[in-house]
């Protein structure tokens, strides 16, 4: 795997769950923050637009895909 694979596949694999999120009416967002000193540095939110209200906080794509795929409430 070369150095640039990696990011690359993290890319497709936020895009595959941002439109998994909306079919479910939810929205997937990354943190803007660009400091890696930052406390929400590499954090992704799944937000409920409609309640405008978080749903989980996380820096593991795996448990976003988890909750997602209804493995965990």
């Amino acid at each position: 795997m070369t150095t640039d694979e990696a990011p690359q596949q993290r890319k497709v694999r936020e895009n595959r769950l941002r439109e998994a999120a909306k079919r479910q009416g939810l929205e997937l967002r990354k943190s803007r923050q660009r400091d890696p000193r930052g406390t929400e540095f590499g954090m992704y939110y799944l937000l409920d637009p409609i309640k405008n209200q978080h749903r989980e906080s996380t820096r593991d794509l795996d448990r976003i895909e988890a909750l997602l795929q209804g493995e965990e409430e």
